[in-house]
């Protein structure tokens, strides 16, 4: 596709579907204002978070400079944990090891994962003929609705409730009020017995630690905790960029994560390090008790080392996935995830560059970015994404993938974020 179409789809799609939908702008403004809200209260009670954020940031540095050395150490401790691991260096190496594992014709469940987004695992096993359902909120209701996440927690932060509510009607063929406790409810219900005749869970990981080879899994819903624990079979996908050295750490790096995703304290925080086992008849280990018999640890690389060695594009391997950055972005603010391909916002924009669109697929949104600085002043690690696409849209001109509309489409993009800027 020439760099002129790539343009003209992109703009497209960020004003037609983003800043013109009036639906949209209704529920990203009751979102923002309730994120900001819940941040600031647990940043008042927890005002230890600011310090301790600054250490994970060490903790990440070390981390990222030190990728190979830590997945070789987690991988040994998976493995005495008596789990399997495995690295797939691209998309294609993932799915290669997701079909010897799954095969066909399976029931699945899945839990909220922005890495298996990254490589559509989803779209990928249901190609194969496997039945996959995606058990968290906002990722079931982007499922029925075809399209793709809009946060990067909050996947259908765009569809107001009224919406979902004729979302679920037509899928259950019930009338469904919108009322978000009942819409609530019946997602519940329709999910609930897909957990326990599943074959198979998948799910990502906020941060793994090296030295136990323990994944730590934050959320709220229990959709996580019902799809790892209930299947036979657990399979977790995690980019390389998510381990840290030790158990210590990790506590810390979730702590701040979930503290800058809104929250004073989630509903569950869970921490796998092995399959389920039991040792209560004479003391003999045995492994598949109540929950998975197995767990297979898939560590997906896909551009990760190349930015590793990038000085600067490095730091975009520091994110913790809290959308922090995103709630105050003026351009999101009015377009919500249609400012992306895969990834989100400014700094979604160098995700996207090196794990999924190559730099030729995101130069649009290299010059979607006001940098204005507002994310890196509300980042809990202090990322400097500014500095990070000013360098890409270097990188763009040097390789000529700017084309001459780019100028008037920054233009309308500046005046587009002005009235969204709050």
């Amino acid at each position: 596709m020439s760099m002129d179409r790539i343009y003209e789809e992109y703009v497209d799609r960020i004003i037609k579907f983003g800043a013109e939908n009036e639906r949209t702008r209704i529920a990203l403004d009751r979102a923002i204002d309730s994120y900001r809200k819940n941040r600031a209260n647990a940043l008042k009670k927890f005002p230890h978070t600011i310090t301790l954020a600054e250490e994970v940031r060490k903790i990440k540095e070390y981390s990222i400079s030190h990728m190979d050395e830590l997945r070789k150490s987690a991988c040994d401790a998976i493995e005495e944990n008596h789990g399997h691991c495995y690295l797939a260096k691209t998309k294609e190496q993932a799915y290669s090891i997701f079909e010897d594992l799954v095969g066909r014709n399976k029931t699945i469940v899945k839990s909220k994962s922005l890495t298996s987004e990254e490589i559509h695992l989803r779209q990928f096993l249901e190609s194969m003929g496997n039945e996959v359902y995606e058990t968290d909120l906002g990722e079931f209701i982007v499922q029925l609705l075809n399209t793709r996440p809009m946060h990067i927690l909050s996947p259908a932060i765009n569809i107001p409730r009224e919406d979902v509510a004729r979302l679920l009607s037509d899928f259950t063929g019930e009338s469904i009020p919108p009322d978000i406790a009942k819409e609530v409810a019946t997602v519940r219900k329709i999910l609930r017995e897909k957990y326990f005749k599943a074959d198979i869970g998948i799910n990502g990981a906020n941060v793994i630690s090296a030295d136990t080879g323990t994944m730590f899994i934050i959320e709220n819903e229990g959709n996580a905790r019902l799809s790892i624990g209930a299947p036979p079979v657990q399979i977790a996908l995690i980019g390389i960029e998510k381990i840290v050295p030790t158990l210590n750490d990790a506590f810390k790096t979730a702590e701040v994560t979930w503290r800058y995703a809104n929250y004073r304290i989630p509903a569950y925080v869970n921490l796998i390090s092995g399959p389920s086992k039991t040792g209560d008849i004479e003391k003999v280990t045995t492994y598949g008790a109540h929950g998975p018999r197995e767990l297979h640890v898939v560590f997906l690389d896909n551009g990760r080392s190349e930015m590793a060695k990038h000085p600067v594009y490095r730091e975009a391997l520091y994110c913790l996935r809290c959308g922090a950055c995103l709630y105050e972005c003026p351009v999101y603010a009015v377009t919500a995830g249609h400012y992306g391909q895969q990834y989100m916002g400014g700094i979604g924009t160098i995700w996207d560059a090196f794990t999924t669109v190559g730099f030729e697929g995101a130069a649009p949104e290299a010059y979607t970015c006001l940098r204005c600085g507002r994310c890196k002043v509300m980042c809990p690690l202090g990322i400097d994404t500014v500095t990070m696409v000013t360098q890409l849209r270097k990188d763009l001109v040097s390789r000529g993938l700017v084309p001459q509309p780019v100028r008037e489409f920054a233009e309308e993009i500046l005046e587009l974020a002005k009235n969204g800027v709050r």
